[in-house]
């Protein structure tokens, strides 16, 4: 018998028809075990969040299972990211955990801070105190600082209702609204200088 090259094409087309028809026809074990596979993100709840390393304010997408960021990812819907991190923003998780190179298991971050901290004068170390506390502090402060420092009138008489001793440094990781309630906060304070270090 002579085979021709169509003749050929047939009888190879026909022998992967069939073979395929075999295989698709039997139960494929990896089905049953896809079942048994824990999916990355499976029971997770997912938060947006602002990345704080630098002023971009990029967002991202935080995944959160038992209380701890299992993923961290840009968010697409963020107006200034669009979804992009850079890899600073992408490893934003290793606050938190980071991989040991020597076992390569995630391990808590030792040099995480969970609480606010405070240095009391004439103290070396830090204490940690609650953050009703801190607020409380931080509140006494400043109003003990612009009592003392307020000026309701300047050398030429003129009125100026101000304090030189409270500054104001804005970021762009703040939201819009954010950066506009922080700067009527400090303006009703009575500071006059204000800034920002925002790169976009």
């Amino acid at each position: 018998m002579e085979l021709s090259r169509r003749s050929f094409l047939k009888a190879c087309g026909l022998a992967f028809a069939g073979s395929m028809a075999f295989e698709l026809s039997g139960e494929s074990k990896a089905f049953a075990l896809d079942n048994l596979k824990e999916w990355k993100l499976e029971n997770t709840q997912e938060f947006t969040s602002i990345c704080g390393y630098c002023a971009g304010g990029c967002g991202f997408l935080a995944s959160v299972r038992d209380g701890k960021i299992v993923n961290v990812e840009g968010d697409p819907d963020h107006f200034v990211s669009e979804g992009g991190l850079c890899p600073k923003g992408a490893a934003e998780m290793q606050l938190e955990e980071y991989v040991d190179p020597k076992t390569g298991e995630l391990v808590p971050n030792a040099s995480r801070i969970y609480s606010p901290k405070v240095r009391r004068p004439g103290s070396s170390q830090w204490e940690d105190i609650s953050w009703d506390d801190a607020m409380e502090e931080i509140a006494r402060h400043v109003k003990d600082t612009r009592d003392a420092t307020f000026e309701r009138y300047d050398a030429n008489g003129v009125e100026v209702n101000r304090t030189q001793a409270i500054a104001q440094l804005g970021g762009s990781a703040c939201t819009i609204e954010e950066d506009y309630f922080i700067q009527k906060f400090i303006r009703e304070l009575g500071s006059i200088t204000l800034d920002c270090q925002a790169r976009v």
